[in-house]
């Protein structure tokens, strides 16, 4: 098995757990938590069992959580995933102290984003962004108000980032750690998260893990139904969303038109050709080979029996083999996913 020790592995970040898409396709903040973390149990149990130290890589995981409008909700959210993650690697992976500390970016949600009155997507913006600092953000990322009607225009995109500056410079908020401990109300809505988040996870622990309830389409129903609840609680009024369903003007959503990026386009292709043509191509074809060697062997292998995918990709890459290509030899073997 190829195995890192503690010194290559330093200063390498090897991935982002990502909770965002979960939370822009539907689930609750709930759901965001447990199938998150859930998943973080996987690549954990996975790495270990690939012969990786937990103290050798856990303070390199990071995380990666949405922000949406229920303020309060929001916090403690994030602030139940940092008592959810300490716990996860201290009793079940029994990590060292200072490796059960929860690193994670926040993005605003995408999906809270409206075309109707577009510029109320500046308020919920900032909203959101006041959330994840609140709830100990590491790093953030704002969206353009106008994302909803098309990439963000370069106004958008400068307005975004002056609402961090303005959170980080003027505020004061992010001058005190965990701003609203002792709030009665924050410590109820972090206890209560925290306490269904863990349920949920033990259902997917019930099934075998995140792969086999994946496999299994729980993670998928699970959130298909939430997304379903939530529409359905939009268009009869019960969930408010103001300028769609509640002060809404009846003015047509403005037309954005998309950034022309046709000169980038033919730049990037140009690049691409010349990349090739510079290049070893029997280098490629033989790199291109180990890569799709590899993956069947992976395919096939149990888990002890499996070859390790990454030397080759490192060494397609250094012969200057596209990421296209690299994933075409992958999907030869190994086919694409399909939702079950």
């Amino acid at each position: 098995m190829f195995r890192f020790c503690a010194a290559e592995i330093q200063g390498w970040n090897p991935i982002s757990i990502s909770g965002y898409h979960i939370r822009e396709a539907g689930a609750t903040a709930v759901q965001e938590l447990a199938f998150t973390f859930a998943n973080a149990v996987e690549y954990v149990r996975r790495a270990i069992a690939a012969g990786l130290d937990i103290d050798a890589f856990a303070p390199r995981l990071s995380f990666f959580f949405a922000a949406h409008n229920d303020l309060f909700e929001e916090v403690a959210k994030f602030r139940a995933a940092r008592r959810m993650y300490a716990r996860l690697m201290r009793d079940r992976f029994h990590a060292g102290d200072a490796n059960c500390r929860l690193r994670f970016h926040t993005q605003t949600g995408g999906v809270t984003l409206q075309a109707q009155q577009p510029l109320n997507n500046v308020v919920r913006v900032a909203v959101q962004a006041l959330a994840a600092v609140l709830g100990g953000t590491q790093s953030l990322h704002t969206n353009g108000y106008d994302e909803a009607l098309s990439l963000p225009s370069e106004g958008a995109a400068t307005l975004a980032l002056r609402t961090q500056q303005i959170a980080a410079y003027e505020t004061g908020v992010p001058n005190t750690a965990d701003p609203l401990a002792g709030s009665y109300h924050v410590e109820r809505l972090t206890s209560e998260l925290e306490d269904r988040a863990t349920l949920l996870l033990g259902r997917v622990d019930a099934l075998g893990g995140a792969a086999k309830a994946i496999e299994a389409g729980f993670f998928q129903e699970e959130i298909a139904k939430s997304a379903y609840a939530h529409q359905l609680s939009v268009e009869r009024g019960d969930t408010s969303i103001v300028g769609v369903n509640m002060f809404a003007d009846g003015t047509v959503a403005p037309i954005a038109p998309a950034p022309d990026y046709s000169a980038l386009e033919r730049e990037q292709v140009q690049r691409i050709a010349d990349t090739k043509s510079a290049r070893d191509p029997k280098a490629v074809r033989r790199a291109l080979a180990d890569v799709s060697g590899r993956a069947a062997g992976y395919a096939h292998g149990g888990n002890e029996a499996r070859p390790d995918l990454m030397p080759s990709i490192i060494d397609a890459a250094r012969a200057r083999a596209t990421v296209g290509e690299i994933a075409d030899a992958l999907r030869a073997e190994w086919g694409e996913f399909r939702p079950t």
